[in-house]
């Protein structure tokens, strides 16, 4: 009694094997939904397009749970929309990863004894392209043993023709629009990577360093100030104080010595200096720290710079080619020897940026780079947000964004590499300044060179979303599948990714937000809730828990924990846990197959149909509408759970369960079960397909001959509920629940068989008493029958004959000594909240554990007692 408008088919093969293996399915079974182009998208068909753009991977990368994670949830969106008549693009590609891939190229030439300036610009990038084509991309072949849906064939890679032509194309309209600029500035710095990075891309972390206190300065012209990077006051200009602090009026505008120099520097008086911090004094040295910078600039200071762009030091003198830190201890060495050091602390532990490629300790540095200025772009992805026109999920993810966006500094987009899209911006001779779009000529002639900065990866990846589309052609791509659907990334890009490309989307597509929706999902940890890393080794490698368990379980692991927003906790034995749920969807499909379960012809009319048919159709068109609402919400973990529970407890426990007496019995009824099965099958499996791909298809295909659940079409609620057939199998799943519960605390075996007999107060239970024996493993009352226990539930008793199935005094002396502990338990609580004096003295909690120690035992003393009057009498 759902709506379904898949094709009927001939009837099914039964032949399946007894049991699941992944391995033997999940491989042939992707081969021939890609074979059949069910991921690819078509521009011109005349289906509403549903659109989702993968974050894309690094080329240098791998399948990690985080990929696994968010490509599971993509790929379950993008499977239900298809399914539900969408045209879907799930468009695919890989990232060049300029410094991650710059470091693994020049690793590999380091073993040959060689550096990229032993090859020259262009034989280095020719090596990079050789390494991709051969080592690059081992990612895709991992995403598609998860089961990926993706549109292969549009393939794009951040550097390939037509997204460079976007990128050139996009920079030239910035440059000439005044928002790319040129400027020296303080930058994040690496040593080790050789070149900027941009703010979010340092990683910050308590370091133990050491702060030392030193004089400049003589007598009372003397002055102290703190550091932690001693080195850099070879190039401090100034000495900073408040313009109110009173302790230093005297000494502003004068000059003082800087020691282990011949420079005298001035005091300045600047309102940034907290005259409360330390000594009330700072140094300034503007080349190598952003504040000072700043100061220097208000005040005219000069800028010299000490260190070189691998952090060594260059100033003439005893210092001159020592390394950063090398320098920093021979410099305060010197300055003690001196008697200008007035105090140390070590360890001093404070927060140091770190490249977040090679983890080296990052300087703040003087230098020429590129700028995107950010002001008006920041503030369309602000209001984009703001007025509705896309929607972030789950909502208090807005707030956020906004602080972000609202507070964005100028992006520094140049980076000093080679592997990446070169600024194309020629020098002239006389300093000109030439920006060249795809199609122009660049300036020639003698003095005339092309930058050599490369632009930061984010700057191509954040055009993702219509450069993949063939931008900035009007393509019939960019006019079917733009804006994108969704997009579904995890809230750590939010930053790095979502902003760049809500900018750009608005600035190059004429004002329309690249997506609709975004939908931040959190980060996957360990099963201690604790961050995955190499460090604390706890990473997880999902292509072993693929291989172990099969990727479905992976996958509805995955989905299972997926609240939005939220971090995901995750262990092995969660995802054995899902492959016992994968063999129960197999095993239980499996006998309803060979039970009669079919979807030849039409469903049965109503009044055919049993209680228990009509209960399961009432629960499974609730269910279809349920998954939906959640699905629509980006309520993975939710959606996943409805599924699970309906799937499991409902479906292969109670509605199979229920029915078995219904088919060993045949006749007519058992067609009706068998249909109303075959129906129930049907839609749970399409349900359950866009998080469990492959032993669903595998199983649908079987039940009716179909060619792929992929194309097939989503079940719809018809609206079909029937609230007494579900209040009537609620009161037979009581008497059972309860049956069962009595059986287990009287040491019954589950298969061993006990005489019974059933008196119905009413007549709701009446059709169900075959197939309440069958599950209770209960015989008919025979003539020698003897009511040795009586239950009375859910309007009914059930009388149970236990003569001969269990030692009887024994379980009456398990039983009496139960009950003596809980009468014992219950006596001491009562005697503690009986006494007036402990209750004044006991705080409020200790208090209520009493008083919930005191129920229990009330309750199990009554549980026991009952227990002990249901055994026989001698």
């Amino acid at each position: 009694m759902t709506e379904n408008t898949q094709q009927q088919n001939p009837a099914p093969t039964t032949d399946l094997p007894t049991q699941y293996a992944p391995a033997e399915v999940e491989g042939k079974l992707y081969e021939r939904w890609v074979e059949r182009g069910y991921f690819e998208a078509d521009a011109k068909s005349d289906k509403p397009a549903y659109t989702i753009v993968i974050p894309p991977p690094n080329v240098t990368g791998s399948l990690h749970l985080g990929h696994a994670f968010e490509h599971t949830l993509i790929d379950a969106l993008t499977r239900r929309k298809r399914m539900q008549g969408y045209e879907t693009l799930w468009q695919p590609g890989m990232d060049h990863a300029g410094i991650a891939t710059q470091n693994v190229v020049e690793r590999e030439l380091a073993k040959e004894g060689k550096s990229r300036h032993d090859l020259g610009r262009e034989a280095f990038v020719e090596r990079v392209w050789e390494w991709k084509a051969e080592s690059g991309g081992q990612i895709a072949g991992q995403m598609r043993r998860l089961g990926e849906g993706l549109a292969w064939s549009r393939d794009r890679f951040t550097m390939d023709e037509g997204l460079s032509r976007a990128v050139q194309t996009v920079f030239k309209k910035m440059f000439d629009d005044g928002l790319i600029y040129r400027a020296e500035r303080i930058i994040n710095w690496c040593p080790r990577c050789l070149t900027a990075i941009s703010d979010i891309e340092v990683d910050y972390q308590d370091d133990d360093g050491e702060l030392v206190s030193m004089k400049y300065g003589e007598g009372d012209g003397s002055i102290v100030v703190a550091t932690t990077r001693a080195e850099t006051m070879l190039g401090d200009t100034a000495v900073a104080v408040h313009p109110d602090d009173e302790r230093y009026a005297h000494l502003i505008g004068k000059q003082i010595r800087l020691p282990l120099t011949d420079r005298t520097i001035p005091v300045v008086a600047d309102t940034h200096v907290d005259p409360e911090f330390g000594t009330g004094a700072v140094k300034v040295t503007p080349a190598h720290d952003p504040n000072d910078f700043a100061i220097g600039q208000r005040h005219s200071l000069e800028s010299i710079e000490v260190l070189d762009e691998r952090g060594v030091i260059t100033v003439h003198g005893p210092f001159e080619g020592l390394d950063r830190f090398e320098a920093r201890s021979a410099i305060v060495a010197a300055l003690r020897a001196e008697g200008r050091i007035v105090a140390e602390k070590r360890p001093y532990v404070h927060s140091v940026g770190h490249c977040s490629r090679c983890k080296t300790t990052l300087e703040p540095r003087l230098s020429m780079q590129w700028w995107v200025k950010v002001e008006t772009l920041a503030k369309a992805a602000g209001d984009a947000v703001r007025d509705g026109r896309v929607d972030i999920h789950p909502a208090d993810m807005s707030q956020r964004y906004f602080d972000w966006v609202d507070n964005l500094n100028d992006w520094c987009i140049s980076r000093q590499l080679w592997w990446g899209h070169r600024i194309p911006v020629w020098h002239g001779p006389d300093g000109e300044l030439v920006c060249v779009g795809p199609d122009e000529e660049p300036p020639t002639g003698e003095g005339w060179t092309q930058d050599t900065d490369v632009l930061d990866t984010w700057f191509s990846s954040g055009l993702w979303p219509f450069s993949t589309l063939g931008w900035p052609e009007q393509t019939p791509d960019l006019e079917k599948f733009y804006p994108n659907s969704v997009l579904v990334t995890g809230y750590d890009l939010m930053f790095f990714w979502v902003a760049r490309m809500m900018m750009f989307g608005l600035y190059a597509m004429d004002g329309q937000a690249p997506f609709r929706t975004i939908a931040f999902h959190g980060m996957v940890r360990d099963e201690f809730g604790k961050k995955m890393s190499k460090s604390f080794g706890n990473t997880v490698n999902p292509l072993d828990w693929m291989d172990t368990y099969g990727s479905d379980a992976l996958r509805f692991t995955l989905a299972r924990g997926a609240n939005p927003g939220v971090d995901v906790p995750i262990g092995e034995d969660w995802v054995q846990a899902s492959r016992n749920f994968t063999n129960k969807i197999w095993n239980a499909t499996r006998f309803a197959l060979m039970n009669g379960a079919t979807i030849e012809g039409e469903l049965p009319p109503v009044e055919q149909l049993s209680a228990t048919d009509r209960w399961i159709l009432s629960r499974l068109n609730k269910t279809v509408a349920e998954v939906d609402a959640y699905y629509e919400d980006y309520q993975f973990a939710k959606l996943s759970e409805a599924l699970y529970h309906f799937a499991w407890d409902e479906v292969f426990d109670w509605f199979v369960e229920l029915s078995k007496t219904t088919f060993f019995a045949g006749g007519e009824q058992a067609k009706v079960s068998g249909r109303v099965l075959g129906e129930v099958l049907d839609v749970t499996l399409r349900v359950l397909h866009p998080v469990v791909p492959f032993v669903t298809d595998a199983l649908w295909t079987t039940l009716t001959g179909g060619e792929s659940l992929v194309v097939a079409d989503w079940p719809k609620d018809s609206g079909f509920r029937d609230e007494a057939a579900e209040r009537e199998i609620e009161l037979v799943q009581q008497v059972v629940t309860e049956v069962r519960r009595f059986r287990k605390e009287q040491g019954l075996k589950d298969g061993q068989k006990v005489p019974a007999a059933f008196t119905l107060t009413g007549t709701a239970l009446a059709p169900h008493e075959a197939a309440i024996r069958q599950l209770l493993r209960l015989q008919p009352a025979g003539e020698d029958f003897h009511a040795t226990a009586s239950l009375p539930v859910a309007g009914a008793t059930v009388a149970l004959d236990l003569s001969g199935t269990i030692d009887v005094e024994a379980e009456r002396k398990r039983l009496t000594k139960d009950l003596g502990a809980a009468e014992k338990e219950k006596a001491d609580a009562n005697k503690k909240l009986g006494n007036e004096a402990f209750l004044a003295k006991a705080p409020d909690n200790v208090v209520d554990k009493i008083r919930a120690r005191l129920a229990k035992a009330e309750a199990d003393i009554e549980r026991i007692s009952n227990q002990i009057a249901g055994l026989p009498q001698a």
